[in-house]
């Protein structure tokens, strides 16, 4: 892992962030998505699962967890939840299977190259059983883009010349001494498919999970999650248009699901 993401990951604020504002949009949709697709008391393995956010609930639901994650303090913190286990580890070398699901929270955001994203599907590939799902989140494309609508990131007057690149690279390198997100890739809403197919995996769909709803202010979303009538209305809303290829790349965040196909 590139230093300059272990350091930001090291503040230890991730789990915090998907707790509050567009961040718990982004937890609630990502939980929404994948109980879509696993099925009862499966064995999970959660590539890049840091602290355990997702682990937790799987393990609540009644599924068999492992989290694999580069950073020992993320290794430490999730092997204490009860029902998960935990180790160290790499996207781009898995342990060997079988499982029935595979997640990849993370390591398709920080493996910047084409080749080491290619070997981490692959490996999801080689440790699914099959007819095992994999599902893959990656960042939007254009998620700095519409952050500067939101913050004030804009009023340093280099933050136009970084997203112009990011935008046409993919390639999010900010400058180390600024509070922008990390090094770190961002995928156009077909890529992370294409990825998945050249794998050899079976792509079942790309699902956007905040729309453009990420980008209603925080104190908003929170008077939405207070009301359950609006709140039954903001997810259902999003579920409508979740695989709307004109809403795909106004989305901060998407998941590809896929299959190892069946014999």
């Amino acid at each position: 892992m590139d230093e300059t993401i272990r350091e930001f990951y090291a503040q230890g604020f991730e789990q915090g962030r998907l707790r509050a504002g567009n961040g718990r949009l982004e937890f609630l949709r990502t939980q929404e998505i994948v109980r879509r697709f696993v099925g009862t008391r499966s064995r999970v393995l959660d590539v890049g699962g840091a602290a355990g956010v997702h682990a937790e609930w799987l393990a609540e639901d009644g599924h068999d967890v492992l989290v694999v994650d580069p950073m020992p303090s993320h290794v430490e913190s999730a092997g204490a939840l009860p029902g998960v286990s935990a180790v160290v580890g790499d996207a781009r070398d898995l342990p060997d299977g079988p499982f029935d699901v595979v997640l990849l929270f993370g390591p398709l955001y920080h493996l910047m190259s084409y080749e080491d994203r290619l070997r981490a599907w692959r490996e999801a590939l080689r440790v699914l059983r099959p007819g095992g799902v994999v599902a893959g989140a990656v960042i939007g494309r254009y998620a700095s883009l519409y952050d500067g609508l939101r913050k004030d990131f804009p009023l340093d007057t280099r933050y136009r010349a970084f997203v112009t690149h990011a935008v046409e690279t993919g390639q999010h390198l900010p400058p180390a001494d600024t509070p922008w997100f990390t090094t770190a890739y961002f995928h156009r809403p077909q890529e992370a498919a294409e990825e998945a197919r050249a794998a050899g995996l079976d792509v079942v769909g790309t699902f956007a999970l905040e729309g453009t709803a990420w980008m209603l202010p925080n104190a908003d979303l929170e008077d939405i999650y207070a009301d359950p009538v609006r709140f039954e209305y903001l997810m259902w809303s999003l579920r409508q248009v979740e695989q709307e290829e004109s809403v795909l790349g106004a989305s901060a965040h998407l998941i590809t699901v896929a299959r190892r196909a069946a014999p």
